[in-house]
């Protein structure tokens, strides 16, 4: 039990809820715990912060994808396509604010697997509904709740976009591990955690945060007023350069590289002139800057905790534990995962870790293959929703707090903590007492 407490990657983990709970910014936060991760874990001061320098690369070109992409959505704001297309969806859902939830969730959905986007969107659409939010009184928490399960469900049970990496990475590590699966299989077990989180969203809006809140008016940055609905020339053109920057993403497989065609094709046909340029990259800095570099820094604190050890050391003290029952193992199994991807802020970069320690206690104690995709999805995907440090929470928050007035620890974090991990442990562990 002793050394459970001491491990570096529960007190890194904890240390980070709790610096962030009281406020601490996200960033200051995954350092402090980093730096206390790594000396609890025996490694020097100078090399904790030379791992954690080093390791910062880790998600550089996510980082590059969100600054360019906030400038990107700087341009449809200036251009005035983005207040209308808000505008539009704004006319379509009048007073029916549960419409509009969905809608945006819809949105979220599609950016994972028709058009994968990911949290690109976010900063584009949402600033510009913020006055209609405050006019139909909608509770934010339940509209980052329905961002957040339209962000992480497809790609738990959709096999197409970043779904079919998601799915295709779990095939992948059983596959090294011993256990033969089809990578287009792997859906037909993690649904059941798809309808755990849609339990939990559903709980969002019309119980948790059904009743009304009330928001000040307060100006948005970047949302001009915008009356006229009509599309012109310059409007056009920038749909053009947002089809243009999804194609060269699916046919390069890099976001960076599509975002700049995109903003190539608006400077280049002068939607937006030149002189121009500069202050639209500082305002896509001021967008998504701090989404990115969040990701640094929690790439950074991921490299910091592997280099301690304290993943296995956690996995070996808990292992003697699991052998005496497969709901004991599987629960031990996804607290494991939970504080893991909550430190390292991504589901994807978890399994790789988490499969080589558990596929082999799964098979020894006799679980099922659909069983142990289950666990090892669940585990993965634990603490996505609710990390400070994933793009499944900076996202929702990026748009909803353009204004200010939504914290992104008490008003994305915790409710998206709340509603979406416990309907995923409760339902792992149910699917494990069902298929064996």
């Amino acid at each position: 039990m002793l050394s459970l407490i001491t491990n570096p990657i529960i007190i890194s983990v904890v240390l980070l809820c709790i610096l962030c709970l009281c406020r601490v910014n996200v960033l200051l936060a995954l350092i402090i715990s980093s730096v206390i991760g790594g000396l609890m874990g025996h490694i020097g001061l100078a090399e904790v912060m030379d791992i954690f320098i080093k390791g910062m690369g880790g998600n550089s070109e996510t980082a590059l994808s969100y600054i360019l992409l906030g400038a990107f959505a700087a341009s449809m704001t200036h251009t005035g396509l983005a207040p209308i297309l808000s505008m539009k969806i704004a006319n379509t859902i009048r007073s029916k604010k549960f419409l509009l939830i969905f809608i945006l969730t819809g949105i979220a959905i599609l950016s994972q697997n028709l058009i994968p986007v990911h949290i690109a969107f976010i900063p584009i659409l949402v600033p510009p509904l913020l006055v209609i939010m405050n006019k139909l009184n909608i509770d934010r928490r339940a509209v980052a709740c329905g961002l957040a399960f339209g962000l992480k469900a497809p790609y738990i049970v959709i096999p197409a976009g970043f779904g079919l990496i998601f799915q295709g990475l779990i095939a992948e590590n059983l596959i090294e591990n011993g256990v033969d699966v089809a990578k287009n299989s792997i859906w037909q077990s993690t649904w059941v955690l798809g309808l755990a989180m849609l339990i939990g969203f559903l709980i969002a809006i019309f119980v948790s945060y059904r009743k009304p809140r009330t928001y000040e008016n307060l100006e948005v940055k970047l949302v001009p007023e915008k009356e006229d609905l009509k599309l012109n020339k310059n409007h056009y053109i920038t749909l053009c350069a947002a089809i243009l920057t999804l194609i060269v993403q699916l046919w390069t497989k890099s976001l960076p590289l599509g975002a700049l065609v995109g903003l190539a094709v608006i400077f280049g046909l002068k939607a937006i002139d030149h002189k121009k340029m500069d202050k639209l990259i500082n305002e896509g800095v001021g967008l998504m800057g701090y989404v990115a570099f969040v990701m640094l820094v929690a790439a950074g604190f991921a490299s910091v905790m592997k280099a301690t050890g304290g993943i296995d050391s956690l996995v070996n003290t808990i292992a003697p534990f699991m052998m005496s029952s497969k709901v004991l193992a599987t629960f031990l199994m996804l607290f494991v995962g939970l504080f893991i991807t909550m430190g390292i802020g991504t589901s994807f970069g978890t399994i790789p870790i988490l499969a080589v320690l558990y596929v082999p206690i799964c098979v020894k104690l006799g679980f099922s293959i659909p069983s142990i995709i289950i666990v090892l999805a669940a585990a993965a995907a634990l603490g996505d929703a609710g990390s400070p440090a994933s793009d499944t929470t900076l996202g929702p928050t990026a748009g909803l707090d353009a204004d200010g007035q939504h914290n992104h620890i008490w008003d994305t974090c915790v409710p998206t903590f709340l509603h979406y991990n416990i309907p995923l442990i409760i339902m792992a562990i149910l699917s494990v007492v069902i298929f064996g």
